[in-house]
């Protein structure tokens, strides 16, 4: 970090922030979240400011990869005013900063939900980025949410929601309709070209009659 711009920072309120981000993966929480956390998990005060800097220098070093809002609406306040999905470059560096063995998350599946999610969408970050589209997560005011978007150059979309088990795909397909019923009373929103959910514990895709894609996370590199 000192060889990128020159400035010296704390090692050990660092090492503290990357803990807390680790312990936040794949969520929005706030930079003043993540002060609360490490003041409650390690006991030590970090102001908001800090934290800024911090996160500016593991963005600039690729340790750090964000998700941005989606709007289907150019103009919308949406885009700015909601908070990225935190993310690191590699989930894995969130198992390594919490000592996370493979039997721990087997014993913790909300966790292993969002490790799982974090590694969904960075694969499809890398397959959307190889044909130039780009990737979103959809949040409103009301809190409702969609893992993943995927947005073509001409404004087409498509929504992606992920899951572990097959047992939470009757709820990811609900969590779909809602959402597109509320644009569909929108004329000025765009609606999603395709709906799919992605899931870990799945043998083969399908689509539904009510037209939503299921798709084993396998079927990705296809």
């Amino acid at each position: 970090m000192y060889r990128v711009d020159g400035v010296k920072r704390n090692t050990h309120k660092m090492r503290l922030l990357l803990r807390s981000l680790a312990r936040n993966e794949s969520t929005t929480v706030s930079n003043k979240t993540l002060k609360n956390d490490i003041k409650e998990i390690d006991d030590e005060d970090i102001d908001t400011a800090t934290i800024a800097d911090y996160l500016n220098i593991l963005d600039r070093l690729f340790i750090i990869d964000n998700q941005k809002t989606f709007s289907t609406k150019i103009c919308s306040s949406v885009r700015i005013k909601q908070s990225e999905k935190r993310h690191f470059c590699d989930p894995s560096l969130a198992c390594a900063l919490l000592n996370i063995t493979p039997n721990m998350l087997l014993n913790d599946l909300e966790t292993l939900g969002f490790l799982f999610e974090s590694l969904c969408e960075r694969d499809l970050k890398i397959y959307a980025e190889s044909i130039d589209v780009h990737i979103y997560h959809y949040q409103d005011y009301k809190e409702r949410e969609i893992d993943t978007i995927i947005e073509l150059n001409d404004g087409r979309w498509c929504a992606v929601e992920i899951k572990l088990g097959a047992n939470q795909i009757e709820s990811a397909t609900e969590n779909l309709k809602k959402i597109y019923k509320k644009m569909e009373k929108d004329p000025k929103s765009i609606l999603p070209s395709a709906m799919i959910i992605v899931c870990g514990l799945l043998n083969a895709a399908y689509q539904r009659e009510d037209g939503i894609y299921v798709v084993p996370l396998t079927a990705l590199k296809a």
